[in-house]
């Protein structure tokens, strides 16, 4: 299992146990607490109000320590990248102005940081706290009284984070600059974001150090945990070559050039600088995502378009930052609606649509993506990031195109190597083993071989009864292919132990 970050909510009750006394005696209803949440990784609680997103040692706000703590999970999403997103939320839509206690509160922001961080979100009854309780015009008479506490109002709170100094916030810039090894270069014409998390994750001790101290204890350790993860790591199948992002881009901007609104252009041009500039995803503006949606879904454009919108994703996929593109996803699921209709698609974009999901397997962060498993409706149906991923990686696993074939592999023992430790997998496991069994019967070469069984491999442990069953009933056996080579011999041996 690869190691990451754990991600724990706390989570509050502001009304310090009266809501749970008087609620029933007010609005006829018990409430258990007026809750108030914070995330807590990497050594910081962080958490949002009306001075915005502030940060600080694990329970030492005002609030003291929390009622409960959950785990919501663990993160493969980097501390940089973490800053990265943090940053934009409060220049924008997490700003201290646009805090409100009912509609967009910290209870709001807890949830958006845990589908970034672990693509779950925070527990139901928080969440419907507003429409329980908070809309009561008894309650309501009260907010005055909430709103007076420091967390929400942007008051005294002891360790909370003040806003930074011109020195403070040069610091920080130079950390993100050097955590990104030099290669995010600054925008002129960007502003500077307003918000700035400790400069590090937790460490104990309050001695001052010089900024170059800081950056080297920053990068070292950033080091160290990447290779100590990347080592652990069973190594994901990509295909990172195989891309000309110019000629791609160059041809794109020929397909389409004259058919692209002012808004249009200013994303095309975001993408030139993200992939040709060597930008940061920080270059690609919080609307980008709805161009790439107008490029993969006009029907007016030819089939080319998509195909190559879809390679350059495909080189975009191996990035350590595309999370941050698509976590953009998160609301309209523009990428995963795509991709739910991929045997619907003409054959050269199905190459690169599952090219492009493949690919997202080379970072920690971008590969757990795929197999977040928050539902939505589309085409009346609930699905899933975890549900369209294995939707593609079967249809491209089945398909009698060579190419196809060769993703569908590279994505199956990809998957396979996540053993993500969830109901939803289980039953992914035996959809992906009953597909594995079927390609088996296409009589495919050494190398297709051994990635499906591998998979296999690892579905037989996850699945222990379902997917042992489903090889004895519908076969083939996996005896059948011994001799092949010894490699496969091996993975074969591995299977037959647990039939």
């Amino acid at each position: 299992m690869e190691e990451g970050a754990e991600v724990q909510l706390y989570i509050y009750d502001l009304s310090q146990g009266m809501a749970a006394t008087f609620s029933q005696m007010f609005i006829q209803k018990h409430i258990d607490g007026i809750w108030h949440t914070a995330i807590v990784v990497y050594g910081k609680e962080i958490y949002f109000g009306g001075s915005g997103i502030s940060a600080t040692t694990p329970g030492t706000t005002v609030l003291g320590q929390p009622l409960r703590k959950e785990t919501l999970g663990v993160t493969q999403v980097p501390y940089e990248i973490l800053l990265d997103y943090l940053n934009g939320l409060a220049s924008s839509t997490f700003a201290g102005h646009t805090y409100n206690l009912l509609r967009h509160n910290c209870n709001t922001f807890s949830n958006e940081l845990s589908q970034f961080l672990v693509g779950k979100q925070i527990p139901q009854y928080i969440l419907d706290l507003p429409n329980e309780a908070l809309s009561s015009p008894i309650v309501q008479q009260f907010l005055p009284i909430l709103e007076f506490n420091p967390i929400i109002s942007g008051g005294g709170g002891g360790n909370l984070l003040r806003p930074p100094s011109p020195e403070f916030e040069q610091l920080n810039q130079d950390i993100e600059e050097a955590s990104c090894g030099g290669s995010r270069k600054q925008n002129s014409n960007s502003p500077r974001r307003p918000y700035t998390m400790s400069d590090e994750p937790q460490t104990n001790g309050t001695q001052e150090r010089t900024t170059d101290q800081v950056v080297d204890e920053i990068e070292t350790e950033e080091r160290r945990e990447r290779e100590e993860r990347r080592k652990n790591r069973e190594p994901p199948i990509v295909f990172k070559d195989s891309i000309n992002v110019k000629e791609e881009f160059d041809a794109l901007v020929n397909l389409i050039d004259s058919k692209l609104s002012d808004d249009d252009l200013k994303s095309l041009e975001e993408l030139h600088q993200y992939m040709l500039e060597d930008e940061g995803s920080w270059a690609l503006g919080e609307n980008f995502l709805q161009f790439i949606g107008f490029l993969l879904n006009e029907t007016s454009f030819p089939s080319e378009v998509r195909v190559r919108t879809l390679n350059i994703l495909t080189s975009a996929a191996v990035k350590d930052d595309v999370i941050l593109l698509l976590h953009q996803d998160r609301r309209e699921h523009i990428l995963m609606n795509y991709a739910h209709d991929v045997d619907r698609l003409p054959i050269d974009e199905q190459i690169a649509l599952t090219a492009f999901m493949v690919n997202l397997f080379e970072s920690l962060s971008s590969s757990e993506w795929l197999l977040y498993i928050s539902e939505w409706t589309y085409s009346s149906s609930q699905i899933s990031n975890i549900r369209v991923s294995t939707k593609v990686a079967v249809n491209a696993l089945l398909s009698e195109n060579p190419r196809l074939q060769d993703l569908g592999s590279a994505f199956v023992h990809n998957l396979a190597s996540k053993e993500v430790k969830s109901v939803v997998f289980d039953d992914v496991a035996v959809e992906i083993a009953m597909a594995v069994l079927q390609f088996f019967n296409m009589k495919p070469d050494e190398e297709k071989l051994f990635r499906c069984m591998k998979a296999l491999g690892r579905f037989v442990h996850v699945s222990r009864n379902d997917v042992p069953q489903l090889i004895q009933m519908i076969g083939p056996p996996p005896s059948k292919f011994k001799g092949v080579s010894d490699r496969l011999d091996e993975q074969i041996l591995i299977v037959e132990q647990k039939l």
